[in-house]
């Protein structure tokens, strides 16, 4: 089974473009990573603060691996999440 990421980071107001920024030059470092299988993220032009991300791992560990990696505490941890208003996230593992 794999291990499903659903997370939700909503901006504060005016930290929108940082938030993008962090996410345009995670996504495509997060895609070459062993074990990743998909990371996308979206954006609903209603709701411009608001941003999903969609993760499928081959498992846990290769989840931890991303977590612990340079660019996700480049811009993650150090760029977006600081001006978040809110972060959500879920796991899951797929079925069958």
């Amino acid at each position: 089974m794999a291990f499903v990421v659903s997370a939700v980071w909503t901006a504060q107001p005016g930290q929108e473009g940082v938030v993008l920024d962090a996410i345009e030059k995670l996504g495509p470092l997060s895609r070459e990573e062993p074990g990743n299988r998909c990371y996308q993220a979206f954006q609903d032009p209603a709701e411009p603060l608001v941003f999903r991300l969609f993760e499928i791992y081959d498992d846990q560990a290769a989840a931890d691996a991303h977590w612990a990696s340079d660019h996700f505490k480049q811009y993650a941890l150090e760029q977006a999440i600081p001006v978040l208003a809110t972060r959500e996230r879920a796991f899951y593992e797929t079925i069958g």
